[in-house]
């Protein structure tokens, strides 16, 4: 199977970077987060991992986490726009 990866350096949250990896369909295969609400931030790898990309952009993108103007899930969204561009290997 192909992958593509990339690691996103956060803006304007707790985490510090995402790591995701998806294959060359734009499955989503594994998410790791780095910081963050630990426990949170696992249950959004487990329930994001399978799902295609867009689907998951189209769930998350724009939430907020408080009075910040991002979050984890949205910051997400940001690595996975990322990773849409991303070259296979």
């Amino acid at each position: 199977m192909k992958t593509k990866h990339v690691q996103y350096q956060t803006h304007g949250t707790c985490s510090q970077l995402i790591d995701v990896t998806a294959d060359e369909h734009d499955v989503i295969q594994q998410v790791f987060f780095l910081g963050g609400c630990n426990g949170n931030l696992q249950g959004i790898s487990q329930l994001v991992r399978g799902q295609k990309i867009d689907d998951v952009i189209a769930r998350l993108n724009g939430i907020r986490c408080g009075i910040k103007g991002t979050s984890c899930p949205d910051q997400l969204c940001r690595a996975l726009e990322q990773l849409k561009q991303a070259p296979v290997k």
